[in-house]
């Protein structure tokens, strides 16, 4: 754990209780990337006679990221092997829908448990896909590989569980240093970039519900270096249930982003 400024030393082993794992994506340049790897735009891994995913008319959606998990080190409630594929819709939102963050009718979430690695067996052509609109979090023909890394996280204020684990107005309790220590924690709980598990990052607020739990299953936040950008500097969090997790279903996935 990252040092606790002094202030919070005192609460070391309540903070220390909600380190968790996860794992960090890198995003590198793609140099021969197969269909079946680990990847952020391109082409998705598509068998043939699968249809392209489409929204609730029919319309095609657009491919966004793909994790192989056999390629990703393991992690705790995660899939040892499968493609988890995310596809968002290019219209003003991203596919995202305020009133039904779970609906998959704009957006797309798919699990191949045993994908294969024959590249006969599979879809390379994409060129019957539409054209997408310019104002997308990542240009459409953009590619980066994944490179992925083992970490562990503080749980930051941010998350919906903060408040009833360390209790309202936390760092209001520190009188006039409570904007220094808050921001001191912020820096050694800070959840941004690309990731898969542990804690997720926000420019506004966790859009959870303390009675319905949910984890982090994916979250790919702006990066400039690599021309992803989520409006005003913001981020994309995808959640699941842990026991969808655990069943292997994603068809319940709730989809948030939000900006500055």
């Amino acid at each position: 754990m990252n040092t606790l400024p002094t202030a919070l030393e005192k609460y070391s082993k309540k903070i220390g209780a909600t380190q968790r794992p996860f794992v960090r994506i890198h995003l590198e340049q793609a140099d021969n990337l197969l269909p079946w790897n680990s990847k952020v735009g391109g082409a998705p891994y598509l068998p043939k006679g699968i249809p392209f995913p489409v929204n609730a008319e029919g319309v095609q959606l657009f491919f966004m990221a793909q994790v192989n998990f056999a390629e990703m080190p393991p992690l705790e409630g995660f899939p040892l092997k499968g493609i988890l594929q995310f596809f968002i819709f290019d219209d003003g939102l991203y596919g995202l829908d305020f009133d039904e963050p779970e609906a998959q009718h704009n957006f797309r979430v798919l699990y191949y448990a045993d994908p294969v690695t024959d590249s006969d067996a599979l879809i390379t052509d994409f060129t019957f896909l539409r054209s997408y609109g310019d104002d997308m979090p990542l240009k459409a023909g953009s590619e980066w590989a994944m490179r992925f890394q083992p970490d562990t996280g503080l749980m930051p204020e941010s998350d919906f569980r903060f408040d009833g684990i360390f209790g309202e107005d936390f760092f209001a309790r520190f009188g006039t240093d409570e904007w220094s220590i808050a921001e001191a924690y912020g820096k050694i709980s800070d959840a941004a970039g690309h990731r898969v598990g542990g804690y997720a990052e926000f420019t506004q607020e966790d859009p959870r519900q303390p009675e319905d739990l949910m984890e982090l299953l994916f979250q790919l936040d702006t990066d400039s270096k690599h021309g992803i950008l989520w409006g005003d500097m913001g981020v994309a969090n995808f959640f699941i249930r842990p026991e969808d997790l655990a069943q292997l279903n994603f068809s319940r996935v709730l989809y948030n982003w939000d900006c500055y």
